[in-house]
């Protein structure tokens, strides 16, 4: 059996190892969501306060843990399914692209986007969210679709920019109650993370259509 440039490579468009990588990656995030919601549930019905024992709160000590743990926590259902589709559907694209890349992706959003958050913040506020992780995750598929020449993450970008285009105003300032900081640091996050986290082209002369095809 012969090997040719991009034949099952799951980031190259098309071949069948990139649909089964995105079948895969859709069925995990689809997997996330009710654990969310599972969340939200219990702090409504024990009245447990999830949000202002975990959630950031800006310039206050007590509340930096909250970096770690807002992205977990919504202020009510209503706030949770606005964030659902878009996670799903951002988190699709950002996971099929690898299991590691993601994970550590996930974690310099998280940290950059609550950083921001804690430190640019409102002092008597309680920032709780996952809308950080979903802007972080439209930077990656940007920076993608730039450094690393991946079409279709840029076409994704773009089809989500036309489907949430009112939402992408979030990174600026704005009198509602939401936390534009957390967006537009879960935004520069993402760019970071495409950055540091960018798949290396493969050197196509180093493949001979002639050469057998190992398997690890």
């Amino acid at each position: 059996m012969t090997l040719h440039p991009g034949s099952g490579d799951p980031h190259r468009f098309g071949t069948e190892a990139f649909y089964a990588a995105l079948g895969r990656a859709f069925v995990a995030m689809c997997a996330v969501v009710p654990i969310l919601f599972l969340i939200e549930g219990l702090d409504q019905w024990l009245g447990a306060g999830f949000d202002s024992a975990a959630g950031i709160i800006p310039k206050r000590i007590e509340g930096l843990d909250g970096v770690f743990f807002s992205p977990f926590l919504h202020h009510g259902f209503d706030h949770l399914y606005s964030n659902s589709i878009p996670l799903i559907l951002l988190g699709t694209f950002v996971l099929a692209a690898g299991a590691r890349r993601f994970l550590w992706s996930t974690l310099v959003i998280v940290l950059v986007s609550g950083l921001g958050v804690w430190f640019t913040g409102s002092p008597n506020t309680i920032v709780v969210g996952a809308s950080g992780v979903i802007f972080g995750y439209l930077g990656i598929l940007l920076t993608r679709g730039i450094f690393e020449r991946s079409w279709w993450n840029f076409a994704v970008f773009l089809l989500v920019g036309l489907l949430y285009g009112g939402q992408l105003v979030g990174v600026l300032p704005t009198d509602e109650r939401i936390s534009w900081q957390g967006h537009l640091f879960g935004l520069l996050g993402g760019i970071v993370a495409a950055i540091i986290f960018r798949r290396r082209r493969p050197d196509l002369d180093g493949y001979r259509s002639e050469s057998p095809m190992t398997m690890p």
